[in-house]
């Protein structure tokens, strides 16, 4: 076999292998959602809420709310109360706080998780700042509405919940340009 031949091999397989794993990350995805849906793990909130706007006003539920930052986060991040009775079908509002005290522009994304697992179809955002990406300047500080419904349908041994965020530092993954831009208009104040 002449070097061409083993050169063309390698090329060939070194494609097929960067297909794979592209295919792979493409995966990961539903993957994760099988895996959680199966294992009752990482509750991620449920989707738009198309119940009755009719109020429960027979019960409360608890909700408690936990902020943490990643490992490589730097901002100051907390919701501005610890907790909420609410009553299910009721809309309800919680503030969170993002301070960026380093000397550059940062860009931060907020990933929800609901316990208990089972409690998570019933919880709705209507409104939060978790959709999308957060870009803070040097010492800028945003208070970031979230916006839930509690689902009447919840199962009525579900007394509390926790709706845990966590911030990640994702600016090294933003072009240059939206990294500069400043926040949207989810900015409140500063």
């Amino acid at each position: 076999m002449n070097d061409s031949t083993s050169i063309k091999r390698l090329v060939i397989r070194l494609l097929l292998l960067v297909t794979v794993m592209f295919a792979f990350g493409f995966a990961l995805v539903p993957i994760y959602d099988v895996m959680c849906k199966a294992f009752g793990i990482n509750g991620k909130t449920a989707g738009q809420y198309e119940g009755s706007q009719v109020v429960d006003d027979s019960r409360q539920v608890r909700v408690q709310f936990l902020s943490t930052n990643a490992i490589d986060m730097v901002w100051e991040f907390y919701p501005k109360g610890d907790q909420l009775d609410v009553s299910p079908g009721a809309v309800n509002e919680m503030v969170f706080v993002a301070i960026n005290p380093s000397d550059h522009p940062m860009t931060a994304q907020a990933v929800p998780s609901i316990s208990p697992a089972q409690a998570a179809q019933y919880f709705h955002k209507t409104e939060c700042f978790c959709f999308t990406q957060q870009v803070l300047q040097p010492g800028e500080r945003i208070e970031m509405p979230m916006r839930f419904i509690v689902d009447r349908d919840m199962p009525k041994d579900v007394k509390h919940l926790t709706l845990a965020y966590t911030l990640f530092d994702i600016t090294a993954r933003q072009p240059p340009a939206i990294a500069n831009a400043g926040s949207d208009s989810t900015r409140l104040a500063r």
